[in-house]
């Protein structure tokens, strides 16, 4: 995972990458999740950012820990996932987005048959 030094905290960035997992269902409702040591070593990052990511996840109901088995995906876990990006998306992105439109003159009708097939690679 490359990391953007000049966008969001880390710890938010690897909660959204634990969301991102979970949205592309590799990591499924009511899973296993990697350990805090076992991410960190992954993302090549500090455990307690990792850790703070995970205290962040649990307060937004997506993950919860089990004492002494490990963090799991609660079984709202993708539902609520979906929500938090859909509300960061049209808080943080959105408006970025729509500024370029704006500026290159591009209209949504434009858009439309870019994001079918775009859809289609997904389906």
């Amino acid at each position: 995972m490359q990391f953007d030094n000049t966008a969001q905290a880390i710890y938010l960035q690897i909660a959204d990458y634990v969301c991102e997992k979970i949205l592309l269902k590799e990591w499924p409702s009511e899973a296993k999740i990697p350990s805090v040591r076992e991410l960190a070593m992954q993302l090549e990052v500090n455990p307690n950012t990792v850790a703070r990511s995970y205290d962040f996840l649990k307060q937004q109901d997506i993950i919860q820990d089990k004492r002494g088995i490990g963090y799991f995906i609660t079984a709202e876990g993708v539902k609520t996932a979906t929500a938090y990006r859909k509300q960061e998306f049209m808080d943080k992105e959105m408006p970025l987005f729509f500024r370029t439109m704006y500026l290159l003159g591009i209209e949504p009708e434009d858009l439309k048959s870019k994001y079918e097939k775009f859809k289609k690679q997904y389906s």
